[in-house]
């Protein structure tokens, strides 16, 4: 097993997996983070805080894509939150993918909310982001519909990306490729 790998091969899987269950825990801890930023920043007008949790997740979002998502933070966190229970895999190629536009969204809302402690009329687009990416892991975490696997899928039907040698399950099938 390799440091820098996003899942790993167990038996009966020929691709590598993830533990959907700790996914879900990691993307229930990065919606927690993401309403504390929005209620801050769009309700109380406090937007100083924004930055900090948009770069904490973008962190979180580089450790994971980048090197392994084992030891992103909110990973290591929803590890101990679901240590007693049996690990549900699922293909890890379509969860890098929504990983990888976590990545982009969270460094596109770090990135503009300084702009946005110097110029409120940069509101509206982070706003629009947040609410974005709140929706994003509500239905992750909520209902384990990710929205990043069934871009994935569509990506791959439609040749964008080269067909894997594999085909990865998602949940319930949901993203077959």
């Amino acid at each position: 097993m390799s440091f820098f790998s996003f899942g790993e091969y167990i038996d009966g899987h020929s691709f590598k997996v993830l533990d959907e269950r700790v996914i879900r825990a990691s993307a229930g801890i990065m919606l927690l983070l993401g309403a504390i930023a929005s209620i801050n920043g769009f309700i109380l007008q406090n937007y100083i805080i924004v930055p900090y949790i948009s770069g904490f997740l973008m962190i979180n979002f580089i450790i994971g894509v980048f090197i392994n998502p084992k030891i992103a933070p909110t990973i290591l966190i929803a590890r101990l939150m679901t240590w007693r229970q049996s690990p549900l895999p699922i293909g890890a190629v379509q969860k890098r993918f929504a990983w990888s536009l976590g990545l982009a969204l969270s460094t596109a809302i770090f990135t503009l909310s300084f702009y946005l402690l110097k110029d409120v009329s940069y509101f509206e687009p982070v706003c629009f982001m947040c609410i974005i990416c709140i929706l994003l892991l509500f239905l992750e975490s909520s209902f384990g519909i990710c929205v990043g696997c069934y871009l994935y899928r569509l990506t791959l039907r439609l040749r964008i990306l080269p067909q894997p040698k594999e085909r990865p399950n998602c949940m319930g099938n949901s993203c077959e490729a």
